[in-house]
């Protein structure tokens, strides 16, 4: 079935009760995803729509770090580009957000992140070696220190804004504001948490699928190679007009998310019965939505396990997310990041494509389950362009 509740055949009631531990049990609040939606971070640059305010805070930052990592994969005979991509970007958006170098502390914060990720659906064992231990333990980590860190920032005798901490310490202090510590703190959480695995996912999946289709690869590179011929200065930073002519960019970006399936799961609450198919899903429900019987849908999608950028062209881009497209769920609870990790995406393309070209080494097997995965992550080496 599309979705999954509680409840058993034929309008069986819903039943209530306790449940055991698990890492859904840290998911963010309503009131800090609410909060997330109505601050989204400004900048004079970008400041059209909360996509463009929200690329403005970290454009710069991102397109500095994706070529240094680049210049740096030079060097290495072979890179795991699911890893690499993860640390480059949790990096961005660790210094903007806490003002962290988790390079300086040799990936700790990382670390904790990643183990969080891959245990976020586990079973709830709790038991030292296994992905829900291994998951929870990095989620305390990063816990202690975030409190830590907010406890110095609010007592410290001067402060200034340098980051998205003091935003939100500011937002704490104002008189009447809902925003209370926990809040704060899971807020924060979620920001590193959902800034880096996405986006990390959809890279490692894009370039698996432009290694497999060279027709692909090309008009893209041309795509890139035109907007940098036009700049006055090659190697200036990507303007958002830029951005947003990236048209083919956009579909290959798209098409990558929907048969990546990047959104495991998204949840709902039935507000009402709901008849489907024999089915009575009751008032109050809670609803589990598999989004791979979107995406691979075949009324809706032609050849749907088929990599094909050119099926999006005039075609309105799946904003705010739709029943057919849900890579980062949909409605009102859609992934606040959304615009923010499809623009890191093209920053890093442009920066790949415009001066360097790969081969694969090994790797690149793809494994859905029920998200996409690499088993065997996928090595490429990284060479100067002809």
């Amino acid at each position: 079935m599309f979705v999954t509740t509680c409840c058993s055949r034929r309008s069986a009631p819903s039943r209530s009760g306790t449940r055991p531990p698990s890492c859904a049990s840290w998911a963010p609040t309503t009131s800090s995803r609410r909060w997330a939606r109505s601050t989204a971070p400004s900048g004079a640059s970008c400041s059209a729509s909360s996509a463009s305010r929200a690329s403005a805070w970290s454009c710069s930052a991102t397109c500095s770090e994706a070529r240094a990592e680049l210049r740096s994969w030079l060097d290495r005979p072979d890179v795991e580009v699911r890893t690499a991509t993860s640390r480059m970007i949790f990096g961005v958006t660790a210094r903007k957000l806490i003002s962290h170098d988790d390079a300086a502390s040799q990936g700790s914060l990382w670390k904790c992140f990643d183990a969080c990720t891959r245990g976020l659906l586990s079973f709830s064992l709790c038991v030292p070696g296994t992905a829900f231990y291994k998951c929870m333990q990095g989620r305390k980590k990063v816990m202690k220190m975030l409190e830590q860190q907010l406890g110095e920032r609010r007592n410290a005798a001067e402060r200034e804004a340098v980051d998205f901490f003091d935003v939100v310490i500011d937002e704490m202090d104002r008189p009447g504001s809902e925003m209370s510590e926990s809040i704060a703190l899971d807020l924060l959480f979620l920001m590193l948490f959902a800034s880096h695995e996405t986006t990390s996912i959809g890279l490692t999946a894009i370039l698996k699928f432009l290694t497999d289709n060279p027709k692909t690869l090309q008009e893209l590179a041309e795509e890139h190679e035109s907007i940098q011929i036009r700049r006055a200065d090659p190697d200036s930073e990507i303007t958002w007009e830029e951005y947003k002519s990236m048209t083919f960019t956009s579909h290959v970006i798209h098409e990558a998310l929907r048969l990546a399936n990047i959104a495991l799961v998204v949840f709902r609450k039935a507000k009402q019965d709901v008849q489907i198919k024999g089915y009575t899903i009751p008032q109050g429900s809670k609803i589990m939505i598999c989004p791979s019987a979107a995406r691979l849908n075949p009324k809706v999608y032609e050849d749907p396990s088929v990599f094909n950028p050119w099926r999006w062209k005039g075609t309105p881009e799946p904003v705010g997310g739709s029943k057919d497209f849900m890579a980062f769920g949909g409605g009102v609870r859609q992934c606040v990041g959304a615009d923010f990790a499809k623009l890191q995406m093209a920053i890093f393309l442009h920066c790949l494509l415009t001066k360097y070209r790969w081969k694969a080494i090994s790797g690149g097997t793809m494994v859905f389950y029920p998200g996409l995965r690499f088993p065997d992550g996928f090595h490429i080496q990284l060479l100067p362009k002809d």
